[in-house]
């Protein structure tokens, strides 16, 4: 699964000063084109690039009858698959996703991405996981050569109960600073589709780093449900 390739559906769109949304539109548009077929299991992922997907697979169902169902990674993209009028399932009536298409935070010359800004990244993993193909669309924005230049933290999904511990362990064995992500409309921390919290772990630039190995220490402490490190997930990339 080390096979990877990045396509970028611009022709110097910043030189054509291309909108942030237009570009998500570009690449979702390019993603669903070339990998949703009829008949197929459809992991749909979370965040604000996945809506013009949706609003894609919307117009093609229209079209041609696609007969797909979807398998939706978040409570915002239940919502937005029954809003377009697809066809809701779960992991429970499907034993594998045909193919799951995702947004990032950032992506690395290997397909090693971010993911989890928007707090969803444990389901969203777990699609993934489960699904023969997996398809990352994003705005050039999040196309880097090293994770760090653009995206600065890695969110991880914590049991409420030990947060502070997770946080010391992280801060302790792996340096940097892990911050209790905080809401906006709410008093106190995120709460998670999982009713967990969000530590935000900022490890302190670029260099280069083995993110396979920090994934694997960072979910092996207790109290860690998940980590937004997707590493040798993700077969294609497509930056708008």
């Amino acid at each position: 699964s080390n096979f990877s390739t990045v396509i970028t559906t611009r022709a110097y769109a910043s030189v054509q000063g291309m909108s942030v949304e237009e570009a998500k539109r570009k690449a979702a548009f390019a993603a669903v084109d070339n990998h949703v077929r009829k008949n197929q299991i459809v992991g749909v992922g979370s965040g604000s690039t996945i809506v013009h997907a949706v609003d894609r697979l919307k117009e093609r169902n229209a079209q041609e009858d696609l007969n797909i169902r979807c398998v939706p990674t978040s409570f915002q993209a239940r919502q937005l698959i029954l809003d377009a009028g697809l066809v809701l399932s779960d992991l429970e009536r499907e034993a594998q996703v045909d193919i799951t298409i995702d947004g990032c935070d950032e992506s690395d010359d290997n397909l090693t991405l971010i993911k989890g800004g928007g707090g969803c990244l444990t389901q969203e993993k777990i699609v993934a996981a489960f699904s023969k193909e997996f398809v990352v669309i994003a705005d050039y924005r999040k196309n880097s050569s090293a994770l760090g230049q653009q995206w600065k933290y890695v969110p991880i999904e914590v049991v409420p109960f030990a947060w502070k511990q997770v946080k010391q362990k992280i801060e302790s064995e792996l340096g940097g600073e892990a911050k209790l992500r905080m809401a906006k409309a709410k008093a106190g921390p995120v709460v998670t589709d999982n009713s967990n919290f969000l530590l935000d772990w900022y490890w302190g630039g670029e260099g280069d780093k083995d993110w396979d190995q920090v994934n694997s220490r960072i979910v092996m402490i207790p109290g860690v449900l998940e980590t937004g490190l997707f590493v040798n997930m993700a077969q294609k990339a497509y930056f708008g």
